[in-house]
This record gives C-alpha cells, sequence and structure tokens, in this order.
C-alpha cells in the first residue's frame, strides 16, 4: 500500500499558473499542497527570466486581450479578474516592482525571475503551503486518490479539492512533458492536440550558408506571409530559423504547414528603405568591387543577410550581381524562404492546444472530473511572446483557485 497523504487542496504544477493558484486558496485559510515533478519550483519561469522576465504587456487590454485570438471570447473574464495592473502590484508587493520597457513589454526592475520567485516561494510559505517536489502524478487510482511517483516509490495524495497546472509540452526537461494529456483523456476530457506554438522553422539550407552563418541573427527585417506582417528579428540556426519576429507570426506559418507541408516566407531585408531608393542606390556600378563588398556597400546589407540573399537567388537559378537593380532591389524586400517543416515542440517557447474550454465549466473545473480544475499552458489557447503568456498564466490559476475555494465551500 502506498504512503498517504492527506490536503484539501492539491496543486499538480508548481509553475505560474499553480502558485497562482495555490496563493489564492491559501489566503482563504485552506492546507494547500503543491506537486511537482522537478526537484525545485517554477524551472521553466526561471529559464523565461533569463533574458529579462516579460511578466506582462502594457497596452489597452482590449489590444492586448485580441492577441489571444480565438480563445479571447474564453480568457476574457479570467484576464479582466487579473489585468496586467493587478499582476504589477501583485509584484510589487512581493518587493518586486514593474517598469515598462520601450516596447510596452513589462518587467520587474530587476529583470530576473529568481528574485521575484524567492519572494513568492517565501510568502506561500507564510500561508502554510507545503511543497512535495520529485512527486510525478501518474493518475488516479480506484478510489479517486492521486498517484505519485516519488524517489521513495508510489505515494498517494487525498484533496478535497484538485487544480491542474501541468503546462504543455514545451521544454519537457523542464518539467511540462504533455504525460497528462493521456490520463485526462482517459476520463473522456476533450483535448486538442498539443502543438509547437513561439516556435521556429525548418529550412533545407546549402551546406555552405548552414556551415557559415549557424546563430547569425538577421536584424531590424520584416517578414510576410500571406496578409500577416511583422518587423523585428530572426536567427539562423542550423536546421532552419528562429527569434522573435518568426514566433510573432508561427502559429499562421504552422497551420499552413500543418495543411500543405510547406510554406514560403518572405523577408524584407531592407524594410526602411523605399524600393525606388533601393534600386537607385543599386544602380551605381559595381566597378570592381565583389558582389558581397557591393551589397553590402550600396545595399547596406550586413555578411549573414547578403548570404541569405544569395543562397535564395541560387535556389531560384540566378546570380544576385547578374539582376537588374530593379529586380535586386525587389528581390532584397521580399526574399523567399520555403520553410519545409515546423521545428519540434522540444524546443517551442510554449504550446498550443490542450483541455478544450468546452470541457470546464465557469470556474474552471474539469466537467469530467468533479473537483478538479486546470489552469495556464494546459487549455487550448496561445499567445504571442511579450508578456501573454505569463499574464493568462496567472490570470487563469488565480480562476481555478478561486473555483477550488467554491467548491470546498460548497
Amino acid at each position: 500500500m502506498p504512503d498517504v497523504l492527506h490536503t484539501q487542496a492539491a496543486i499538480l504544477g508548481a509553475g505560474p499558473a499553480g502558485l497562482m493558484a495555490a496563493e489564492v486558496l491559501a489566503r482563504d485559510g485552506v492546507r494547500v499542497t503543491v506537486f511537482d515533478a522537478m526537484p525545485s519550483v517554477g524551472r521553466k519561469f526561471l529559464m523565461a527570466g533569463r533574458g529579462g522576465l516579460n511578466l506582462t504587456h502594457s497596452e489597452p487590454l482590449p489590444q492586448l486581450l485580441a492577441r489571444y485570438g480565438t480563445a479571447v471570447s474564453h480568457l476574457q473574464s479570467a484576464i479582466d479578474a487579473f489585468t496586467p495592473e493587478a499582476l504589477r502590484k501583485w509584484a510589487d508587493d512581493l518587493g518586486q516592482p514593474t517598469f515598462v520597457g520601450s516596447s510596452g513589454r513589462v518587467f520587474p526592475r530587476t529583470l530576473k525571475a529568481s528574485p521575484l520567485l524567492r519572494a513568492w516561494l517565501k510568502r506561500l510559505d507564510s500561508l502554510g503551503v507545503t511543497l512535495a517536489l520529485r512527486h510525478r502524478w501518474t493518475g488516479w487510482d480506484r478510489d479517486d486518490r492521486l498517484l505519485f511517483q516519488t524517489p521513495d516509490g508510489e505515494r498517494a495524495a487525498v484533496a478535497d479539492a484538485t487544480v491542474m497546472a501541468f503546462g504543455g509540452a514545451s521544454w519537457p526537461r523542464l518539467g511540462s512533458d504533455g504525460a497528462w494529456v493521456e490520463r485526462l483523456a482517459s476520463r473522456g476530457v476533450a483535448i486538442s492536440p498539443l502543438r509547437p506554438a513561439n516556435c521556429g522553422f525548418t529550412v533545407a539550407w546549402s551546406g555552405v550558408f548552414r556551415d557559415r552563418f549557424e546563430g547569425q541573427p538577421l536584424k531590424t527585417i520584416a517578414l510576410s506571409f500571406g496578409s500577416h506582417n511583422v518587423r523585428g528579428e530572426a536567427l539562423i540556426t542550423r536546421d532552419g530559423i528562429e527569434g522573435g519576429a518568426i514566433y510573432a507570426i508561427s502559429s499562421v506559418l504552422r497551420e499552413a504547414i500543418i495543411a500543405s507541408g510547406h510554406a514560403t516566407l518572405y523577408i524584407d531585408l531592407r524594410p526602411d528603405i523605399a524600393m525606388a531608393e533601393l534600386t537607385a542606390r543599386l544602380s551605381v556600378p559595381k566597378g570592381k568591387q565583389s558582389v558581397s563588398n557591393w551589397l553590402r556597400k550600396a545595399g547596406g546589407l550586413s555578411p549573414v543577410a547578403i548570404g541569405l540573399l544569395q543562397e535564395a537567388a541560387i535556389a531560384s537559378g540566378q546570380q544576385p550581381g547578374g539582376m537588374p537593380p530593379e529586380m535586386l532591389a525587389a528581390f532584397i524586400k521580399a526574399v523567399p524562404i520555403p520553410l519545409t517543416g515546423i521545428a519540434p515542440i522540444a524546443r517551442a517557447i510554449s504550446s498550443a492546444g490542450g483541455i478544450a474550454f468546452r470541457e470546464l465549466d465557469g470556474d474552471y473545473m474539469i466537467r469530467q472530473v468533479p473537483g478538479v480544475f486546470a489552469a495556464g499552458e494546459m487549455l487550448d489557447w496561445e499567445a504571442p511572446t511579450g508578456g501573454y503568456l505569463l499574464q493568462a498564466s496567472f490570470a487563469t490559476g488565480a480562476v481555478a483557485g478561486r473555483g477550488g475555494l467554491k467548491w470546498l465551500r460548497r
């Protein structure tokens, strides 16, 4: 017989959504235990803060909500109840004041996740929240007790309310491996397949280009695909392309590739220069300069941009140095990049898909499993980077926590 732990509320997953649910419940005096398979909490949260923890975004609420696409009708009430302003106040109350960056993104002044997480864990400890780490959830037993695999063997837990916040399936080495999908599906819960979101894409680079430019950034570019346009940066990888601008339109690129097996992305290497001006610059005789040196001087292109231009031109049977100025300018303004596939979900920033919202009631309780609530990336929504992922994770965690309180008081 496994060792049995008794708690009023069990939180499965120690990321932002789970810890927020734990805080909401514990503030009301509920005895809360947070279970996580990893040896420490918030691992993906800490990774997100490596380049500066982007907590939320400062844009007006209607524009922010629009970032969630078709899921906005399901997420609006949660975000209305825990707005970006409320999230900033929550951080400030933890002694981690925030600021708005030039892009409108909101960061802690320390720009790090670790001080905020330490302050948060200290608060949860003061509220009596217990952490049960190295506890990997494996399902339920015949008595609907939660089962966990631990270093000391199997353990069971009896809880009056449970909040699941396992995350999706990106970066599985940090804990969110999507193993919960099959277990919930076996209980009749409808789940949309998990797919990469804010992800990179594969490209069949030539060996010469790949070996020379792997890891090089394409700066100040504009991407277009159909009616979608975005400016930013991208990064050449050994197998393809990724980066902020790519992530911003990754959902439409992903769906196009799922539908037809491929997609052609167009990159404007000089978005700040009009076609006529670029054509005039490229009309200056090359003289004895090499093509690369001429493109650098006349076109204002970086070495990686020149390499990309040459890669695409050769693939289409042309040479940049042999194009008329008007044609070359047009090519620089719309370099075709054939995407051959989607980078693995394990490397994606986040994941799309998850528990269908129709499976949840207004308190985020899973209808098929009474007393069990779900939050965060387990749910069927996706959003671009820029603070939107964490904002919705915090907000849905708060809703699930309040739902757990209602269930316990019924």
